[in-house]
């Protein structure tokens, strides 16, 4: 449909992979969205979950499509070499990162992995893809009625925020990012302000967080804050800890909902429409 917009899940792990029975439900793949807004699809990260997506890609048909990435640490672009349309010359897949503040770009962190004796097969191989760079704060620009904007998050060696915006509704996704630094946090309230849905890296509970400040994550509670600031309808805990079992995220999502009703803990497969 022309005016059809929604995301779908393809993991939410953070960190790591992590398959076993405790983990069955909410799902054990690591970072990577897909997003539909009328004909256009756009996807963010590349973590675990993309070889499943990518396989489904395929059956669809070539097509051209951007990849966005929130940041290239391993969990977010891990992926990639098991993307079946980055090899297939018929896609065209654009693929973006804003968060490198020095030298680095995205094809050399992407050629570091993808390399002997890490990986046999080299970056060189993705004949679909073709690498570029912005800076965090700027639009990607578009021409059909999709509007991304983007955002500084506090990150260890720097991430970028997502807001999509599409008939008047809008999607925000903030991971990996900590609370804590004045300037971002603000700019943050303003960001999210009045979207339909929030996806929010809580891998942590507050409880949690001391142990862990510093890491580049933040909590439950913040999300839950950071909604009732910005006047979000829908909060999404994101990010979820490789040792957090789906009972305990069972716990925290009542929690969550009691705190902001309508909040939700984000599962592999989940499809939200704002």
């Amino acid at each position: 449909m022309a005016d059809d917009f929604w995301l779908r899940c393809w993991g939410v792990r953070g960190s790591t992979p992590t398959p076993g029975v405790d983990t069955l439900r909410y799902g054990g793949e690591t970072t990577c969205f897909e997003i539909r807004a009328g004909d256009a699809l756009v996807l963010v990260d590349c973590g675990s979950g993309a070889r499943n997506l990518g396989t489904r890609l395929v059956t669809e048909g070539p097509r051209a499509f951007d990849l966005l990435f929130t940041h290239t640490h391993l969990d977010h672009i891990c992926g990639l070499p098991f993307f079946k349309p980055a090899y297939d010359p018929r896609f065209t897949i654009n693929a973006y990162a804003g968060h490198f503040t020095g030298d680095a770009d995205l094809v050399d962190i992407i050629c570091r992995i993808m390399s002997p004796p890490i990986f046999p097969v080299a970056a060189t191989t993705l004949k679909a893809v073709t690498f570029r760079s912005f800076s965090a704060g700027q639009p990607i620009p578009r021409d059909d009625g999709l509007e991304i904007r983007t955002i500084r998050l506090n990150h260890p060696g720097g991430a970028c925020g997502y807001r999509f915006t599409f008939g008047g509704r809008s999607i925000c996704i903030i991971t990996d990012h900590e609370h804590g630094d004045p300037e971002i946090d603000a700019s943050l309230v303003a960001f999210v302000a009045g979207a339909e849905v929030m996806i929010y890296d809580a891998m942590f509970t507050d409880a949690e967080y001391e142990t862990y400040r510093g890491w580049g994550h933040s909590t439950w509670q913040k999300a839950v804050e950071l909604a009732r600031q910005a006047g979000v309808r829908t909060p999404v805990l994101f990010h979820h800890d490789p040792r957090r079992s789906d009972d305990e995220l069972d716990e925290i999502g009542m929690a969550a909902a009691a705190a902001w009703p309508g909040t939700l803990v984000a599962t592999e497969g989940m499809v939200l429409r704002p």
